[in-house]
C-alpha cells in the first residue's frame, strides 16, 4: 500500500475512486484532500472477485465511504477483454448505486503518465502486448498540465507497428510490448525504453485527477470499454501461424 504526498500535484477539489484491470495487474487508488492512496497487485482472472472488496478496504483505510466519493474513474482500455468488462461493469454498478459520475481513463495514456513519472518524458509512444502477435499502440504528448493524444490507440500487427516506427521515429517507447517482442521491434538504437511500470495505480490516480479538473466526468450510462478487437479467440490455424512467426524470429 502506498499512501503519501504524490510527486505531481493532484487536484484538491475532488475525492476520486479509481481502478484499472486492463492488464494482468490490478491498480486501485483513492484521491482525497490532494493526497493519494494507491495499491498495485496481481489482477487477471482473479480481479473480478477481488476488485470490489479491495476498493472498499482502500476507502475504509482512508476514513471514507463510497458516498464521500465525487466520481469513479476506471481504465476503459484498450486491453484484455475480461479485464475491461470487469472494470466497466464495476464502475457502472458502483456509480449507479451511489449516484456518482464516472471518468473513463485511456489505459495506454496511464502507461505514458507512468513513463513521465519514471523519466520525465513529455512525448511517449505506448506499445502494449495485445497477444496474437499484435500490439496496442498510441502516442501522447505532455503540455505541462495535461496529456494530448497525438495518435489514437489502435490495434496493430507487428509489421504495421514497425512500418510506422520507420516512417515516424520516436524518442521513447513504454509498455509491455518491449519485453514481449524484444528485438523484433524496429526501434532506433538511441530509443529510450521503459518496459515495466513503476506504479500503474499512481499513474491512474494522477490521470483521474487531471480529467476531473477538466470536467470529463460523465453519467454512468455513457461508460463504455474500448475493446479495439472484436475477436478474442484464435482459430487453430491462427495459433499455428503465430507459433511459426515466433519460431522464425527465434531462428
Amino acid at each position: 500500500m502506498i499512501a503519501r504526498t504524490p510527486r505531481f500535484r493532484l487536484s484538491a477539489m475532488g475525492t476520486l475512486l479509481a481502478f484499472d484491470t486492463s492488464t494482468d495487474a490490478m491498480g486501485i487508488a483513492v484521491v482525497a484532500r490532494g493526497r493519494l492512496a494507491a495499491h498495485d497487485r496481481a489482477g487477471g482472472a482473479q480481479a473480478s472477485a477481488t476488485l470490489i472488496p479491495e476498493l472498499m478496504a482502500l476507502l475504509a483505510g482512508q476514513g471514507l465511504a463510497l458516498a464521500d466519493v465525487d466520481a469513479i474513474a476506471f481504465g476503459s482500455g484498450p486491453g484484455a477483454f475480461t479485464g475491461l468488462r470487469t472494470a466497466c461493469s464495476v464502475a457502472q454498478g458502483l456509480a449507479f448505486g451511489a449516484g456518482k459520475p464516472v471518468i473513463p481513463v485511456d489505459s495506454l495514456m496511464l502507461v505514458a503518465e507512468d513513463a513521465r513519472a519514471q523519466a520525465g518524458l513529455a512525448e511517449v509512444c505506448v506499445a502494449m502486448d495485445a497477444r496474437m502477435d499484435e500490439i496496442y499502440a498510441g502516442r501522447y504528448a505532455w503540455s505541462g498540465e495535461r496529456w494530448t493524444t497525438t495518435q489514437a490507440p489502435a490495434l496493430m500487427s507487428l509489421e504495421a507497428f514497425n512500418a510506422q516506427l520507420r516512417e515516424v521515429p520516436v524518442r521513447a517507447v513504454a509498455g509491455s510490448a518491449l519485453a514481449a517482442f524484444g528485438e523484433r521491434l524496429a526501434l532506433a538504437g538511441g530509443t529510450l525504453r521503459i518496459p515495466e511500470p513503476r506504479s500503474r495505480a499512481e499513474a491512474l490516480a494522477r490521470l483521474a485527477a487531471q480529467l476531473w479538473a477538466q470536467g470529463v466526468a460523465m453519467n454512468a450510462t455513457q461508460a463504455l470499454p474500448v475493446y479495439l478487437r472484436d475477436k478474442v479467440a484464435q482459430t487453430t490455424a491462427e495459433r499455428e501461424h503465430v507459433k511459426a512467426l515466433k519460431a522464425k524470429a527465434a531462428a
